[in-house]
């Protein structure tokens, strides 16, 4: 190891005194004493500001403090005292920032001024607010509209967002991907064709009935902490909770409340995973048909003594249809082969097949670690026809949980960001608001990707995000990116994105979501959607960074009437003014949604959009919920026998939010001081000669003409299942083919990526 590097692992539990010594470095780092207050009076609070961070479901009664570790250091990092003006722009080169971390840049702090770039200095410099919407409203007008792309990440308030996907619209291209298109895309289009609903079907509420919880490819304790609270009460009352991961992950394992100063003060953990199954990577459909034959096996027994059945056989002829098809796989299914893809014995899925089968209802919950693979969508139904066996849909206590990232990427979609014209009531937009709204499928990331690495795409704008970062094929893409006429990039802190500077580059900076939005009628309110369809009221309560920031609905006003020819029927000024008119626009756009948007903001707990599978009304082609068979076993489509291959999972550190990079440390895992690691089983490491703690270099085995080599990684021993490895996203999605995604959503399979490793 060296210095800079240390490998010692963690063994005390999630949250507990490890959480609060975390979070007291991070807020004297970011010197954002001024946060602490709200944290414990505002945050996530009704009345108050929600989080920037996760979508996990808002509690009508919150906890005291209704914050986790990660929450918590996304706000800090908004409300940083760290500033980046004009100056640092003046004493450093873009050229040179591109050798910078991603942690090194967005730890500068908080962007002050909108900047335009200058190639001639290679730097940015100021420009005003006036000059820049007029410069890219002329960079718009007159190009073909499906040039440009308007991108969007998942922190936008739905105001912001609606007025984006008009925007869009108006100018006549449904070109709108979204940070959706990386995660949980997989999730939109899998559960329709199965229940006839893009969302979950659970309620916080159904945490407090239920009987079991598995969880598939979710890490808790990094992603969505707060779920941590639900699973501590079940826990309490002695439900079980299933997990399958391939890594052992401490948020699963153990947790220490910081809520309850008993528990604080004895360091005795609540246990969480009363099961855990380590599958390997791509092997979940495997561990799934393990567990769906061992059901049907019993069932039979059961019939045949006359004893009370397994399955939800009336449940199973009134509400589904495919069944017959879907048992006659799953029974021709050959155990040897289910134990070989998912890496788990017999014994291990009948014993996780026993408690589901006991429980009355049971909620399955889910992260990207079902969605990124080739088979993605057949990994998600296959989960499904798990729960529909028992009738684990519609009732309380039990449903499907997908588990969403930014706190308001589902909303977004909800109000029209979707690059799916049958997702979007353009008919309703067409009368609401005079025009003929384009009605070809615009491109969503993937295909973004591919049309600017061909050239095609001349304009991108983004609102928020890092996209260079986030998506694969990156040395390509920032090849390319170079070349297009026009890039805008809506942000609060520097990232890597903005420092490949298209021909003509702008970085505007907004608010953040804790920040006052004082506009014309006063301080304005704004609103998202959490992974449970809750909608929920935000208020900013700190004084913005810097004078010269505008709001994201300003922002993206100015743009419009910058670049549109005049609408009477768009008040773009009105809505800027006051966001209760917008509020106003996306109920009459999306009447069924948002009924009396207005007047139910502060709803505690938020209020729930209605899905129908949540009443067992299913909206599909069939009127019923379906059965649907997987295409294998293995979610890794096409995966050779070859021996030397391995699969990599990118995933998260403790200290990291998506692209967003809080340290270097991954205190979860005992990983110090580099996010240049490589994780895997400590016969894999022998079987390829590398030393412990040795240099490696990772390369992706696809075999299509391009080389994706990475250096510099350190190998470390971690309990993995034989032939899984992981590290870092993003630093690994350069490793990613484009080509490399779910088969039907177009999803990145970056959770079982073809590699071969070779030490350094």
């Amino acid at each position: 190891m060296t210095d800079s590097t240390r490998d010692k692992p963690y063994r005390q539990p999630t949250g507990g005194w490890g959480s609060i010594k975390s979070l007291a470095r991070h807020v004297l780092r970011q010197r954002a004493l001024r946060a602490g207050p709200g944290l414990f009076r505002d945050h996530n609070k009704t009345g108050g500001y929600m989080c920037t961070s996760c979508a996990w479901a808002k509690p009508a009664r919150p906890h005291v403090g209704e914050f986790c570790e990660n929450g918590a250091k996304a706000t800090f990092w908004d409300l940083t005292s760290r500033r980046v003006p004009p100056e640092f722009f003046a004493t450093h080169r873009v050229s040179d920032l591109r050798a910078w971390s991603d942690h090194d840049l967005e730890n500068q702090g908080r962007l002050t001024h909108p900047m335009r770039y200058d190639a001639a200095s290679d730097r940015y410099l100021p420009v005003s607010w006036q000059d820049a919407f007029a410069e890219i409203g002329a960079g718009l007008k007159g190009r073909d509209p499906d040039s440009v792309v308007f991108y969007a990440s998942g922190r936008a308030s739905l105001e912001t967002s609606y007025m984006y996907q008009l925007l869009a619209r108006l100018y006549g291209t449904n070109n709108l991907p979204d940070s959706s298109n990386m995660c949980h895309e997989t999730t939109s289009v899998a559960l329709p064709e199965s229940i006839g609903t893009p969302v979950g079907t659970i309620l916080l509420e159904d945490f407090e009935r239920t009987d079991c919880v598995l969880s598939f490819g979710q890490n808790v304790g990094t992603n969505s902490p707060r779920l941590l609270h639900e699973l501590q009460k079940l826990r309490d009352r002695g439900v079980p909770v299933v997990v399958f991961n391939p890594l052992r992950e401490r948020g699963w394992e153990e947790f220490v409340n910081p809520q309850r100063p008993g528990q604080m003060l004895a360091n005795r953990p609540t246990r969480i995973a009363t099961q855990y199954y380590q599958v390997s990577a791509a092997g979940d459909i495997a561990a799934m048909t393990g567990m769906a034959k061992a059901l049907l096996e019993w069932d039979d027994a059961a019939k045949a003594s006359g004893s009370e059945p397994i399955l939800d056989a009336d449940f199973i002829a009134e509400h589904t249809q495919g069944f017959e098809a879907f048992q006659r796989q799953v029974r021709a299914a050959d155990w040897s082969r289910i134990t070989a893809v998912s890496g788990l014995p017999r014994a291990a899925l009948e014993a996780a097949a026993r408690t589901y089968a006991g429980a009355r209802s049971v909620i399955a919950v889910y992260g990207m670690g079902l969605t990124q693979h080739r088979l993605g969508c057949d990994n998600v139904q296959m989960l499904i026809n798990l729960l529909l066996m028992c009738g684990n849909i519609g009732r309380p206590g039990a449903g499907i949980c997908p588990v969403r990232g930014h706190s308001n990427v589902q909303g977004q979609r909800t109000v029209g960001i979707a690059e799916k014209t049958d997702l979007v009531p353009l008919d309703r937009l067409a009368a609401q608001y005079g025009f003929q709204p384009p009605r070809k499928d615009g491109m969503n990331t993937v295909e973004v990707c591919e049309a600017v690495i061909a050239g095609r795409v001349r304009a991108f704008l983004g609102l928020g995000g890092n996209f260079l970062r986030a998506v694969p094929e990156r040395e390509l893409m920032e090849r390319a990116w170079a070349g297009m006429d026009l890039s805008v990039q809506i942000a609060t802190k520097l990232n890597r994105t903005h420092l490949v500077p298209a021909r003509s580059s702008f970085l505007l900076p907004t608010l953040v979501r804790s920040e006052i939005d004082q506009q014309a009628t006063g301080p304005q309110i704004v609103t998202m959607e959490d992974s449970t369809t809750c909608i929920h009221a935000s208020r900013g309560k700190f004084r913005p960074a810097s004078p010269e920031l505008l709001s994201e609905p300003r922002i993206v006003a100015g743009i419009a009437q910058a670049t549109l020819p005049d609408n009477p029927a768009v008040p773009w000024q009105e809505w800027v003014a006051d966001y209760a008119l917008i509020r106003d626009a996306i109920e009459a756009s999306f009447p069924d949604d948002f009924r009396d948007f207005n007047g139910r903001l502060d709803l505690p707990g938020g209020f729930a959009r209605p899905v129908p599978a949540r009443r067992r009304q299913w909206e599909t082609d069939s009127g019923k919920a379906n059965f649907l068979r997987p295409r294998a076993l293995s979610a890794d489509a096409g995966a050779g026998e070859d021996g030397d291959i391995l699969r990599l999972i990118t995933l998260r550190s403790n200290d990291q939010f998506n692209t967003t990079i809080y340290g270097h440390d991954d205190r979860l895992r005992g990983i110090y001081g580099s996010r240049m690691i490589v994780m895997l089983n400590p016969d894999d490491r022998i079987r390829h000669g590398i030393a412990s703690g040795g240099m490696v270099r990772l390369t992706c085995a696809a075999q299509d003409g391009v080389t994706r080599s990475m250096g510099g990684f350190r190998a470390i021993d971690r309990d993995l299942p034989a032939g899984t490895i992981a590290a870092y996203y993003p630093e690994c999605n350069a490793l990613i083919p484009l080509w490399h995604h779910d088969e039907k959503s177009k999803t990145p399979a970056a959770k079982s990526v073809p590699v071969r490793i070779a030490a350094d």
